[in-house]
């Protein structure tokens, strides 16, 4: 008789309780586009389903004609192919009966007229006059759009409020970022815009500031004192694929660096705001921002590096290389890769390098921020530069896996003096025995309650393409190296590592890398 091998049940994680929702209607203007469906009604049936939207429907906008019915089908059909819904009859229908849908042109002012008129007919049916419009369209609308939004009073508020929702990218450099913060504050007054970044709706980034301000052994070493440089990496095992065409017009610098990456800078680097309430929050971030040097042209080409992922393999299944991909120039210039090293010339952070990479196609999916410590004195301990403790470091991951790690050094057993660093790691996960939301359900709970603190101001858009135009103009320069090239499944381009290396830093091993939990 055979035995039966009972395998242990998951560890399964509750999610936290969250706050109802201001009742509103939510009117998404790409109902039917790639965001919406992979981001944007999962994360709004996840909220539904932990009974925070009460009184909130849900109005889709797009170009496709199809009945409320056939929409309905498209989204549970987006929704069965999330790994993050299960849902059971009756939170399908509560959902679903929460969606409406209408087709239309968006250069049409009769489509903005036929908003109006359908939202007065939601109210008359139960619906809250507050309304709420997400922008999950090509950033080459979002000034038509809002243009036509004001042309038709949907911009007003009177005893309800309106607001809207931007995606990134804001502009493709400074000057398109200051025209469409006109555009839009010409319709919107700021309090009613919220730039969305998706990063900042993620726990660890939140928890930065409580780590950083609430902890008494962390906040006082904090500063250029204590820390040796900063390390910021966000890396990803998937290459361009589908999305070629959009990454041609992007690149690393413009996709994950001007806001992504820069927003993480000011984060780890900002000063404690007087209140934590959006505007103080947000203002602490923005005087980073300032304090940050832009880099001159002569400095581009010693403090930048920029690649293309070649063939390589990634989990042992071969990918070919970005100019191999469909959609790319075959002279293609594209970053798939970049790094940069800002310099934070301020009273905390003065002479302390802030390095930032990011890149497809590498080795490993993580983001984290690696603060390094000085070194302390080792001639009590080490003989010979072999026995040198490790500096400190104080890691926060992002993803995968939300966590902290600090590392210490420690003495082996034994009768000897021998020491060797060591991990004290936290997750997120086991510590507190719930699953983080996804970053869009808080951002989207955040809209509808009218807390900004995580949305981007319009000075700190424009903050951002002050140091990162500069780059993108060098870079299109005839002076400047080409782009070089790293393998799929490395670390990135060896010239990266010369970066911190003339300083006497060097990258963390994304292989060797640890943080929270594995």
């Amino acid at each position: 008789m055979s035995a039966v091998v009972v395998e242990p049940n998951p560890v399964q994680y509750q999610k936290p309780a969250l706050p109802n929702a201001e009742p509103c209607v939510v009117v998404i203007f790409g109902a039917t586009g790639d965001l919406t469906k992979r981001k944007l009604m999962p994360a709004l049936c996840s909220l539904s389903d932990l009974g925070c939207l009460g009184d909130v429907r849900i109005l889709g906008v797009g170009r496709n004609p199809m009945s409320e019915d056939d929409f309905k089908t498209l989204v549970h059909e987006a929704l069965d192919a999330s790994e993050k819904i299960e849902q059971d009859e009756k939170q399908r229908e509560d959902f679903s009966g929460r969606l409406h849908y209408m087709a239309g042109e968006l250069d049409d002012a009769n489509t903005y007229q036929q908003i109006s008129a359908r939202l007065e007919d939601l109210v008359r049916e139960g619906a809250n006059k507050n309304r709420l419009f997400y922008l999950a369209t090509p950033p080459s609308l979002f000034s038509l759009i809002v243009k036509q939004l004001g042309e038709s009073g949907l911009n007003r508020e009177e005893d309800y409020w309106s607001r809207i929702v931007i995606e990134k990218p804001f502009g493709r450099d400074l000057e398109s970022a200051k025209a469409l913060n006109t555009e839009v504050l010409q319709v919107f007054k700021e309090s009613q815009v919220y730039r969305i970044d998706h990063y900042l709706g993620k726990e660890t980034v939140q928890n930065i500031l409580v780590f950083r301000f609430g902890n008494s052994m962390f906040e006082p070493i904090w500063n250029r004192n204590y820390v040796d440089y900063v390390e910021i990496t966000a890396a990803e095992t998937v290459n361009v694929g589908a999305r070629a065409g959009y990454y041609e017009e992007a690149g690393a610098l413009r996709d994950m660096v001007t806001n992504h990456l820069l927003q993480l800078v000011t984060l780890t680097a900002m000063e404690p705001p007087v209140v934590f309430d959006a505007d103080n929050v947000r203002e602490e971030k923005v005087q980073v921002l300032r304090s940050i040097r832009r880099l001159k042209a002569e400095q581009v080409a010693e403090r930048t590096v920029r690649a293309q992922y070649g063939p390589g393999e990634i989990d042992g299944k071969p990918v070919k290389g970005y100019k191999e991909e469909d959609g790319v120039k075959p002279d293609s210039q594209t970053e798939t890769y970049a790094a940069i090293e800002f310099e934070i010339a301020n009273w905390r952070w003065s002479g302390v390098p802030f390095y930032v990479r990011t890149g497809k196609a590498l080795g490993r999916h993580l983001t984290e921020i690696a603060v390094h410590l000085k070194r302390t004195p080792q001639a009590l301990f080490a003989r010979t530069p072999d026995e040198e403790i490790e500096p400190n470091v104080i890691a926060l991951r992002l993803q995968p896996n939300e966590g902290i790690t600090v590392t210490f050094g420690a003495k082996r057993p034994g009768f000897e003096m021998q020491t060797s660093t060591v991990h004290m790691d936290f997750c997120y996960k086991e510590g507190f025995g719930v699953e983080a939301p996804d970053a869009y359900e808080m951002l989207l709970l955040d809209v509808m309650q009218g807390d900004a603190t995580l949305f981007i101001r319009s000075d700190e858009v424009e903050g951002q393409w002050r140091l990162i135009t500069p780059i993108e103009e060098a870079w299109a320069s005839e002076g400047l190296p080409k782009v070089t090239t790293y393998a799929a499944g490395s670390d990135g381009p060896a010239e990266a590592d010369e970066l911190p290396r003339r300083n006497g830093h060097r990258w963390r091993k994304l292989s060797e890398t640890s943080a929270g939990c594995e």
